[in-house]
């Protein structure tokens, strides 16, 4: 006759113990990843988005004072129906640190005032977004440079400085939808570009 034992109630307890110990550090490594992968996805994104963006308000930017060799074409931004006074500001009519309005002649018929011929960034600081509006509305923060690239400061109390803006710097500095798992915090990232402002020079 054989000796046949089976396992002791202590034996499986003991194993079962093992067992979920075993199964609560896998979940947790698992868990770790899914948040890890879903922060870097997070990440990803917004430089997407801030890269689609920033390309966006280069290239609009750029086009500030296109067709300027026509006079008297240039809209006073808080009045689309109104010529600006201030003829000379071509098609930067507002240029502050946190806000810009550039105007251009996108369809060459000698007028300023179709879709997208005006088009006004505003960074709101209180709430730490920026709005983009056109024609006439208002919508990063934005540094102005002469020919020389020497810094220059125009601002809605002294805009003499604005026909000589010929580089336009924009940063941007974009924080994720939620915050990240691991440390509670929104991740910040910071971009920058310069604008050449090529049609923005003086008439010869």
């Amino acid at each position: 006759m054989s000796d046949k034992r089976g396992f002791t109630l202590v034996e499986i307890l003991v194993a079962l113990g093992i067992g979920a110990i075993m199964l609560a550090a896998i979940y947790s490594m698992v868990n770790l990843s899914q948040n890890t992968s879903s922060g870097v996805e997070r990440r990803v994104t917004a430089q997407q988005d801030e890269k689609t963006a920033l390309e966006l308000m280069a290239m609009e930017i750029g086009m500030a004072s296109y067709n300027s060799f026509l006079t008297n074409i240039w809209v006073d931004p808080a009045n689309c129906t109104a010529l600006s006074a201030n003829q000379t500001y071509k098609g930067i009519q507002v240029a502050t640190a946190n806000s810009i309005t550039i105007e251009m002649d996108i369809n060459d018929n000698g007028s300023i005032g179709d879709a997208n011929e005006i088009i006004s960034y505003n960074y709101d600081a209180g709430n730490l977004y920026i709005t983009r509006e056109t024609n006439c509305g208002v919508i990063p923060v934005f540094r102005y440079f002469d020919g020389d690239g020497i810094e220059i400061f125009p601002t809605a109390a002294n805009p003499a400085p604005i026909p000589n803006i010929r580089r336009i710097e924009i940063t941007l500095a974009v924080e994720t939808e939620n915050p990240d798992l691991n440390n509670g915090q929104r991740k910040r990232m910071v971009y920058s570009t310069s604008v050449i402002v090529r049609n923005h020079v003086p008439a010869m």
